[in-house]
């Protein structure tokens, strides 16, 4: 018989990591050390959604419930993936691309959601991860799925940040035909207010670590668990987690 084996999904919290554009950077320096006071304590500086995180239905609406309002249930359970790493950047996920893993779902289970962004942590490309349609997002809810996690920064599509020259990001303004009219646009983070707002509450866990070995898990048809436990802060939008997988 096999031992179980623990699994750590998270991405390691440092100065200067990666955030989603416009959230706070994150930074780690000490406060206190046993040179000057007899012991070390680190001044730690992040945003709600920094690193490896979770969302609450609140960080898409204020009248959804905040982290603290949701079951501990909601953070656990037997997982699924969905193995989505053949895509291409900026690819969007249907429900027909789930559907296999929908059908393997339990009561409670948490998705996962494999599209192999993690090769690019730590540069621009791991913006251009693929994200879910509506579509996709209302066929895991009506699946029973509450929670949901992702190896990328987001389950929606992240916007392009664009040329980081300003001279040439007014060129190319400056060459756009005025009477092109811009495409229709899907409703802001249309995949979070589905996932988020389905009934008694959704979960998203989003910067998951490399799930590969959940994959070869699955693919054994091994028993696979996550935990996705966030930081217990007040009233909160969201929270850095430790997200840990149980195989075996």
């Amino acid at each position: 018989m096999t031992a179980p084996v623990l699994y750590d999904l998270t991405h390691q919290v440092t100065t200067g990591m990666p955030v989603y554009p416009g959230d706070p950077a994150v930074s780690l320096r000490p406060a206190l050390t046993t040179a000057t006071a007899g012991v070390n304590v680190l001044s730690v500086h992040l945003g709600s959604q920094s690193g490896t995180h979770v969302d609450a239905p609140y960080h898409v609406d204020v009248t959804w419930p905040t982290l603290d309002g949701l079951p501990l249930e909601r953070f656990t359970g037997p997982a699924v993936l969905a193995d989505l790493r053949a895509l291409p950047a900026r690819s969007a996920v249907t429900a027909g691309q789930l559907a296999p893993a929908l059908a393997r779902a339990v009561p409670g289970a948490v998705l996962l959601l494999a599209t192999g962004w993690p090769r690019f942590w730590g540069t621009d490309r791991y913006l251009a991860h693929p994200h879910l349609t509506p579509g996709a997002a209302e066929a895991i809810v009506a699946a029973g799925i509450r929670t949901v996690g992702v190896d990328a920064l987001s389950v929606d599509p992240t916007p392009d940040p664009g040329p980081g020259d300003p001279a040439v990001a007014a060129l190319l303004a400056g060459l756009a035909d005025e009477h092109d009219a811009p495409p229709a646009a899907e409703p802001q983070l249309a995949a979070h207010r589905i996932l988020l707002g389905a009934e008694g509450g959704g979960v998203i866990c989003e910067n998951l670590t490399d799930l590969t070995p959940l994959l070869e898990a699955q693919a054994r048809e091994r028993p696979i668990s996550v935990s996705l436990f966030p930081l217990r802060l007040a009233a909160a939008d969201g929270a850095p987690a430790r997200a840990v997988a149980r195989i075996g």
